[in-house]
């Protein structure tokens, strides 16, 4: 994922957190901030519950790619995956499905 696709900064973080809008489901929570852009950027933030580095990382890696999989759909504005407790044992096409599922109920991902 390109760097211009990320959300790195701690202002742009907060900014999301303070007045963005959130939504969750079992799997992810996500909070979004419409901004004029011409494309989507992303935050990942997976803690420390959830594991090692190595297991972190490769959720980390699965939702990259799951996003780049889904793009072309994705709305934008500016927003956070946040990934919750059993995120780690997913398969790919579940945490895919699941963060489709939690982008639609927040109207990030367009049909």
């Amino acid at each position: 994922m390109k760097k211009s696709y990320r959300v790195k900064k701690e202002k742009d973080f907060k900014a999301l957190f303070d007045a963005g809008h959130s939504v969750a489901n079992r799997k992810f929570v996500v909070y979004s901030l419409n901004r004029d852009l011409p494309h989507f950027r992303v935050g990942l933030s997976v803690s420390k519950r959830l594991g090692n580095a190595v297991t972190r990382n490769r959720v980390k890696r699965r939702l990259r790619h799951a996003l780049m999989d889904m793009s072309s759909q994705l709305e934008h504005q500016d927003f956070v995956v946040i990934a919750r407790k059993g995120v780690e044992d997913l398969s790919y096409q579940d945490i895919y499905s699941n963060l489709v599922h939690v982008l639609k109920i927040a109207k990030l991902y367009k049909d």
